[in-house]
């Protein structure tokens, strides 16, 4: 007799359990995979709480857009050859259909916004369904537990790829969480003259230095690199770096934000930003040609997500992870759930 396969099914804010069911059938299409590792982040501690805008969520909901695992069973019209195969996969489920999305930019699809983890079920889960067309193969000899971390590296690389960072460039990495320490490792790749990395934590800063940075400062030290950097890249999306990485880029330069802000965000100065004529780009999520690079990297050893995972914790210590990701705890890193850990 097959094990029953469980979620975490969170109903409303703050209120989540552990169900059990049978195994979920792929329909036409579509793939189950059974889940590897899956990451917690800032979005579903948002979830949990009900701070996530109503228009980005949908109760009851199995949380979990962060995942790697393994195709078990194909749905009809599935290529066969995907059983076995480690995986990830695209979390936005556009339409294909608008003009957005025939303009090749899905993740602005206007007919609504649907994603694994916050309308569709997740991966906080021992098997998860998702269409076929969103699957990024994984190379056989890649770490499935550290590609679950290729979510958020497909957001950097959509960020990269925007930037479009150029040999011998100084550049600056403003917040060293889990997104700007792989922004740190894809912009490296790059080899700028200079890579700066800021935050005012001690361990992501170690960490930064570690994997590429050539210089690691805390935010007090940022009035001595105004005006300096060609290329900022913000991933914090604290009160006031989307203001400071404009304050970093040189006159002409580039800054692209990735970083969700906080209430009570410090707006950009429009003088600023015309006189010293810098271009500044938002990026929310990640389109397909984001995945592939961000796979590409991973399946090569360009991208090495392993040493930013501090806690992988059973499926059933869910609550656990919230309280990890809301702590404030500088060192606390990435939070991952393993759901074949019993």
């Amino acid at each position: 007799m097959s094990r029953p396969v469980r979620s975490v099914l969170v109903s409303r804010p703050g209120e989540f359990r552990l169900v059990e069911g049978p195994a979920p059938e792929p329909g036409p299409g579509e793939v189950r995979v059974a889940v590897h590792a899956a990451g917690v982040c800032a979005s579903d501690r948002e979830l949990f709480d009900g701070t996530r805008p109503a228009a980005y969520v949908r109760y009851p909901v199995v949380p979990g857009h962060e995942w790697s695992g393994t195709v078990e069973a194909v749905g009809e019209g599935v290529d066969p050859a995907l059983l076995g195969r480690g995986t990830v996969a695209e979390g936005f489920r556009a339409c294909q259909r608008c003009e957005r999305c025939r303009a090749g930019e899905p993740t602005l699809c206007t007919t609504g916004y649907a994603e694994t983890g916050f309308t569709e079920p997740g991966a906080f889960a021992d098997q998860l369904i998702v269409p076929a067309r969103l699957l990024h193969l994984l190379a056989p000899e890649v770490d499935l537990t550290s590609a679950a971390l290729l979510e958020p590296a497909a957001v950097v690389a959509a960020a990269v790829l925007r930037a479009a960072p150029r040999a011998g460039e100084r550049v600056a990495v403003l917040g060293c969480g889990t997104l700007g320490l792989l922004a740190v490792q894809l912009l490296g790749a790059s080899s700028p003259v200079e890579l700066l990395a800021v935050d005012p934590r001690p361990r992501p800063l170690a960490l930064a230095a570690e994997l590429g940075a050539s210089r690691a400062v805390t935010p007090e030290r940022l009035d001595d690199e105004r005006g300096r950097f060609d290329l900022v890249l913000e991933t914090a999306g604290a009160p006031g770096t989307a203001a400071d990485a404009c304050r970093l880029a040189r006159r002409g330069g580039r800054v692209v934000l990735t970083g969700v802000p906080e209430p009570g965000a410090r707006g950009l100065d429009p003088v600023e930003l015309l006189v010293n004529q810098l271009s500044v780009h938002g990026v929310f999520g990640a389109p397909p040609a984001a995945w592939s690079y961000a796979v590409h990297c991973f399946n090569h050893g360009l991208l090495r997500p392993e040493k930013l995972v501090s806690h992988q914790l059973p499926l059933a210590s869910f609550g656990e992870a919230m309280r990890l990701v809301g702590s404030g705890d500088p060192e606390v890193g990435k939070v991952l759930l393993r759901p074949g850990a019993r």
